[in-house]
């Protein structure tokens, strides 16, 4: 009997090389993903390249926007649009294929890059939140502790420890061996991957559990304590004017932030379903969607429909291209 069970053990850890691999999508319908899915698709994205690109623009060429809030702010809409881009092309691309297929090294690359830039999003976001910080409890240092030295060696880091992280997952899933070729997702997502795989992946699922979990902690605990400060000295702001005109500085990253990291928290530092996997049914999905579609569409919006100064940068803007 136990010679018969590690004869099933041997032959089930035979297994050829995945070449491609098959991304399922939202769904297996191919009506609705040609005329429901790709268009909803493709005007988010699109919708998501204008904000983005438009935002970087203005702030360009804005005298009044060359502070290093909206250095970052700059950056993050790179950011933003990259990551949209990464996941959008391919599956904008599969909608109108037959074969929804992806090739092992696009696989990877796609993976990097998502948990690269998803990475980099949150150093960045924590660097925005220390220099609110500095910008309200220490209003005189703010010129020598947010110089443009700094401000690069911030934004550089972020991208750096990103993309590090990054390297080290896409190392390690990569290595194993695959025994299926169909993503049960819209992209290469790194859970997705680890349910095809037919080698032991406790590593890898500790690898998530310990060294994404402490990006997603520090950065979130970075920005928490940036704002118990800011609160802290805002209450001390004898006028309500005062404390109003300071808090409204921080109330876009604030939503920013909060719905980034929740979107994921939900995705991807949740208890697993029965059978093991995240991702459970189409909602899941459709919630991966949100977080790579529709959140780099949001920040955009977020911080021109409530920041002054954005809105009076856009107005000068649009008078300087109507007189010319």
């Amino acid at each position: 009997m136990g010679n018969k069970n590690l004869d099933v053990m041997l032959e089930g850890n035979k297994t050829t090389a995945v070449k491609d691999f098959i991304l399922v999508g939202l769904t297996s319908s191919p009506k609705m993903q040609i005329v429901i899915i790709f268009w909803v698709f493709l005007i988010f994205y699109m919708a998501t390249l204008v904000g983005n690109i438009g935002m970087i623009a203005l702030i360009r060429i804005s005298p009044q926007l060359h502070t290093p809030m909206y250095f970052f702010l700059s950056n993050l809409s790179f950011i933003d649009s990259l990551f949209s881009s990464v996941v959008a092309c391919e599956s904008l691309a599969n909608f109108l294929e037959d074969e929804k297929s992806i090739s092992f090294i696009g696989c990877a690359m796609q993976m990097y890059f998502v948990i690269g830039l998803a990475s980099a999003e949150c150093f960045l976001l924590a660097a925005m939140a220390y220099d609110r910080y500095v910008a309200i409890c220490k209003p005189l240092l703010y010129p020598v502790l947010m110089s443009p030295r700094v401000c690069l060696l911030l934004m550089t880091g972020s991208y750096l420890l990103g993309f590090l992280h990054s390297l080290l997952h896409t190392i390690f899933t990569f290595r194993l061996s695959f025994c299926r070729s169909e993503i049960n997702h819209i992209y290469c997502d790194i859970t997705a991957l680890l349910l095809l795989s037919c080698t032991d992946t406790h590593l890898n699922e500790l690898l998530i559990f310990y060294v994404a979990g402490l990006v997603e902690a520090t950065t979130l605990l970075s920005v928490f304590l940036s704002y118990i400060c800011i609160l802290a000295n805002i209450v001390r702001i004898s006028s309500v004017s005062g404390r109003l005109k300071a808090f409204s500085t921080c109330t876009s990253h604030l939503i920013a932030v909060t719905i980034f990291h929740g979107a994921i928290l939900i995705l991807h530092f949740r208890p697993n379903s029965s059978n093991g996997s995240p991702i459970q049914d189409v909602s899941d999905k459709i919630l991966a969607v949100f977080y790579t579609i529709v959140i780099p569409l949001l920040n955009p919006l977020i911080y021109s429909l409530r920041n002054k100064e954005v809105k009076d940068a856009l107005r000068c803007s649009w008078r300087r291209a109507l007189t010319k």
